[in-house]
């Protein structure tokens, strides 16, 4: 049975732009512009000039860019990464594909990102790299990252899957570290309608090898050996449609963040999510830390509210890394967040009347 308020809704976003992304993809059929092409060149210098970075090199998903990335930064056996205890498994796992070795460092407990004031004691002279994601939409602390990563000689790469146009103190996530990534998977503030992901950088070596390396090693000569990771020209030309619309997008985003968090300001059972002094959060998520977590999504559930968990276990907790023997109280942050974590429906088109259905809900849910 159809939710009557979905978690996403992709078909109200196709609709309002139902003209342009059909002649988009119909204008690349013609061509028979599938691989490569300028659909896929004019998406890059768009992309880069977007976010106001030199280069940007597309891919066929977000993992891929963050593994071409680790890959061009030299990551090799016994090497350490340090990242975030929560985030999807897409974060990690491409630091153990790389080569290396992921450590895991606790989050904040207000912004759901790394604690920037845990990295140093995660350090050892294995360490290459950190790997800081904005996630659900709120920039990282990035200027201590920086700090400690010069301190110590450490690459970063930003992992911005869910953090497209964020920003701290004016200046765009993705354009701290050496490197960052992003995710256009169909649900992200800018999404294709299949899988495709991007890597930008400043650094003119940098953005080469990666595009040599994600295309086969280079196109008829493989000056190395590579992979074959390319954004098709259908995503691509999707994404140039949607892409004059993001900021609009986002600024609705925002609007029914801030219209969640004043209609269940006097809820005590909940606390909603909070943006840091000079932090732009883009939202790609509404999550709450609720008690009664599960009984409150069945609930919401039966009620015709759809809701999801961004993510019911904390990396270091999955069976993919029992190697690690992790404990509660090394991550008691992570640990706890996710029992309590519930993301509400968010999407430019949510509607006031919407909004005011899932409140009413979880109101009516805690007065019970």
């Amino acid at each position: 049975m159809k939710p009557l308020i979905p978690f996403v809704d992709l078909l109200a976003q196709y609709e309002e732009l139902k003209d342009e992304i059909d002649s988009a993809i119909a204008d690349t059929i013609r061509n028979s512009a599938f691989i490569g092409g300028k659909n896929v060149e004019d998406f890059e210098q768009r992309f880069s000039r977007l976010l106001g970075v030199k280069h940007c090199v597309s891919c066929a998903n977000g993992t891929d860019a963050l593994y071409i990335t680790l890959k061009a930064l030299g990551l090799k056996s016994g090497d350490e990464v340090i990242t975030t205890a929560h985030s999807w498994i897409s974060t990690s796992e491409a630091v153990t594909q790389a080569g290396g070795r992921v450590v895991f460092c606790d989050t904040t407990a207000d912004t759901f990102c790394i604690n920037e004031n845990l990295i140093e004691e995660k350090v050892t002279n294995k360490t290459v790299g950190l790997i800081p994601v904005h996630l659900y939409g709120h920039p990282a602390e990035m200027n201590k990252i920086m700090e400690i990563a010069s301190k110590y000689k450490l690459w970063v790469v930003e992992d911005c899957a869910q953090a497209h146009m964020a920003s701290l103190q004016g200046k765009n996530v993705g354009s701290f570290g050496n490197a960052a990534t992003f995710s256009f998977y169909p649900g992200k503030n800018l999404g294709a309608m299949g899988d495709a992901g991007a890597i930008i950088t400043n650094d003119d070596n940098l953005a080469e090898w990666i595009s040599l390396f994600s295309k086969h090693g280079g196109k008829g000569k493989h000056v190395i050996e590579g992979i074959n990771s390319r954004m098709d020209g259908i995503q691509a030309a999707i994404l140039n449609a949607k892409m004059p619309h993001l900021g609009e997008w986002t600024t609705a985003r925002r609007n029914a963040a801030s219209y969640y968090t004043k209609k269940l300001a006097q809820m005590t059972e909940i606390s909603s999510p909070i943006s840091r002094n000079e932090a732009f959060h883009v939202f790609h998520l509404y999550t709450l830390l609720c008690n009664r977590r599960d009984e409150l999504r069945i609930f919401l559930k039966n009620h015709g509210v759809e809701t999801n968990i961004n993510y019911p276990v904390a990396l270091p907790f999955l069976p993919a890394y029992a190697y690690l023997s992790s404990f509660a109280n090394q991550f008691p942050i992570a640990y706890s967040n996710q029992s309590r974590i519930l993301s509400l429906p968010l999407f430019p088109e949510i509607s006031r009347d919407q909004q005011d259905y899932v409140c009413e809900l979880i109101s009516r849910f805690y007065a019970n």
